[in-house]
């Protein structure tokens, strides 16, 4: 208290005071910010869970005006895969992984090599989140699957949805990058997005076959494969196209979707 006392009855234009003035403010503010970060990290948490899976719904095609997030998500069932064998993994909670932080876990990912990584990720978590939807019976209508990869200038970290055929798209949308505005920003246009329901993901052999392309074909086989791609911007075009046949390819959800197809939801 002494010492409180003598700092107090310092000069207010003191150097020793006014730093010491500044130094506790300092203190003041990151003991109030730190507890406020810890306070709201639950809300944080919440919200960011509130926008995933509304990004889900909106994907998928199954938000419906006047329903609730949460009720409209009582339709999905998470479940955690294994990326190499394809197979469900039992005692990993599908609601609460994180296969962005589990990517850099050197424990929890795989590095990929150079020729692996058309998606330029470098590494990827080796499990992963799948998100079914099932009709009454059971039967599986729809499946949304996680997808992301380097564009132009950014990570695009987004979905991609499939029939319950494991092979017709559904919808594709990006939920976080930062692409050009007007250019490689374009892959949240409607228009462009609309271009991707009813486009097969596997040809009749079970190769990769859709594609972001430029003059995308109109007719025939190629037809029921490929999109155009955004006009000037190539680069986020390709990044699209090449994230988009990694994960459907089998160093990412190949495995999975090859085993759907012959046992379904097994």
């Amino acid at each position: 208290m002494k010492l409180v006392r003598q700092f107090l009855d310092l000069p207010n234009d003191s150097k020793v005071k006014t730093y010491g003035v500044a130094l506790l403010l300092c203190l003041v503010c990151s003991v109030a910010v730190s507890a406020a970060a810890v306070a709201l990290k639950p809300v944080q948490d919440e919200n960011k869970l509130l926008d995933k899976k509304k990004n889900i719904l909106q994907i998928a095609g199954l938000a419906k005006p006047g329903q609730s997030v949460e009720d409209a998500f009582k339709q999905v069932e998470a479940k955690v895969v294994d990326l190499q064998t394809g197979a469900y993994v039992e005692g990993i909670d599908a609601n609460t992984f994180d296969a962005r932080a589990a990517s850099v876990d050197p424990k929890q990912n795989l590095v990929l090599t150079k020729e692996q990584d058309i998606a330029s990720i470098k590494r990827r978590a080796k499990y992963a989140t799948v998100y079914l939807v099932k009709d009454p019976q059971g039967q599986v209508q729809k499946i949304i699957l996680p997808i992301y990869g380097y564009g132009l200038w950014s990570t695009l970290y987004g979905f991609v949805a499939l029939k319950g055929d494991a092979n017709t798209v559904v919808g594709l949308g990006f939920y976080e990058h930062a692409e050009t505005p007007g250019l490689g920003g374009e892959v949240d246009n409607p228009q462009w997005k609309d271009k991707w329901p009813g486009k097969q993901v596997f040809d009749a052999n079970g190769n990769v076959a859709i594609r972001v392309t430029k003059m995308a074909a109109t007719e025939g086989e190629k037809a029921t494969h490929e999109i155009d791609a955004l006009s000037g911007a190539t680069l986020t075009s390709n990044g699209v196209n090449n994230l988009v046949k990694f994960w459907m390819g089998a160093d990412g959800f190949g495995p999975y979707l090859q085993k759907f197809r012959k046992g379904g939801d097994a």
